[in-house]
């Protein structure tokens, strides 16, 4: 298989609401969903489960103390070992963190679905109005939700704001700024279901936190760049370590992500836009362009992993977060 999205019964688990996203995968529905809608498209409508594990020896089976397996309805594929504290939070239940939001009209259902075996599952909300920066650079606002089913993380919610004229993910990462970026983080120890429930209150801040990140997006755009702070910059971003004679081949990795980035700092779309051209702004998409869309020749899903999740999610953080950084030395 040579994507990651969690296949049952031979359909992709994913779901979308109009467009088809640039991803190109998924399930459609013409109409904003619910959340018990977006589960079912997206072939989510399962459970987990906690069972006790055993060692085995021959016919001996040994109870493993406080150990136990994650597993879904109707399988005993594991998809992650925890401990006795570890709470499941159902898909139903993640997702109906969004229904009052939702029912409000201050955001619809996007794209939802699992990734793996099902040990990663995410749904996306798009809120009803967006960021001008400056021009016609507009950037959408989206709430992306993620839940594991592993005990590797959280339930989390992130901000991720999209650049409508190019689809750059623009992710303000849970660990830009820590909790007080506005990102809600949830262990899954006993409590999460009563945290969930105060999920409404903790969203109210959502509106603030974007235009927060509105305006920084704009001062970025007030900054202009000669060659010198695009290279402090991009050096930041993508940094050089030769300890050893081994790290000369991969300190070459750097240099080419610089190269890639400058060029389209210059030349990436939506860059050559009056009041963008030669600005941090520029800067930061030219970035955000390479990782997203010309860095690898991942499947459709690989990149959506790790635009999210992984190595390119942690590379626009630090892109962001050097940005920001540099903004009040920079000001023009």
């Amino acid at each position: 298989m040579s994507h990651n999205l969690l296949i049952q019964n031979g359909e992709a688990s994913m779901m979308y609401v109009g467009g088809l996203p640039w991803h190109g995968l998924g399930t459609r529905l013409d109409r904003p969903a619910t959340a018990k809608e977006a589960i079912q498209a997206a072939h989510l409508d399962w459970q987990v489960r906690k069972l006790p594990l055993c060692a085995v020896d021959g016919l001996l089976q040994l109870p493993v103390k406080d150990r136990f397996g994650v597993t879904r309805d109707g399988s005993l594929d594991v998809l992650g070992v925890v401990g006795r504290d570890y709470t499941p939070v159902q898909n139903r239940e993640a997702f109906a963190f969004f229904d009052p939001i939702v029912g409000k009209n201050a955001a619809i259902y996007h794209t939802a679905g699992a990734l793996g075996r099902g040990e990663r599952v995410w749904i996306l909300a798009k809120l009803p109005d967006s960021i001008r920066v400056v021009g016609d650079d507009i950037t959408d606002k989206y709430l992306l939700l993620t839940n594991s089913h592993d005990g590797k993380s959280s339930l989390q919610v992130r901000f991720t704001p999209v650049r409508v004229v190019c689809q750059n993910t623009l992710t303000l990462a849970l660990n830009h700024g820590g909790n007080d970026s506005g990102g809600l983080k949830l262990t899954h120890h006993t409590d999460i279901h009563r945290r969930l429930q105060e999920a409404e209150r903790m969203l109210g801040i959502v509106r603030h936190q974007y235009d927060i990140l509105g305006e920084t997006f704009r001062e970025m755009a007030r900054v202009s760049m000669n060659k010198e702070r695009l290279d402090q910059y991009l050096s930041q971003v993508f940094p050089v370590s030769i300890q050893s004679e081994q790290d000369v081949e991969t300190a070459l990795l750097p240099h080419r992500d610089r190269a890639w980035s400058e060029y389209f700092f210059d030349q990436g779309a939506g860059n050559r836009m009056a009041g963008v051209t030669g600005t941090l702004w520029a800067a930061y998409n030219g970035v955000t362009e390479w990782l997203d869309h010309r860095k690898t020749r991942q499947t459709a899903t690989q990149r959506l992993t790790s635009i999210w999740f992984g190595g390119a999610n942690r590379l626009k953080v630090r892109a962001l977060t050097a940005a920001v950084e540099m903004l009040p030395h920079w000001r023009n």
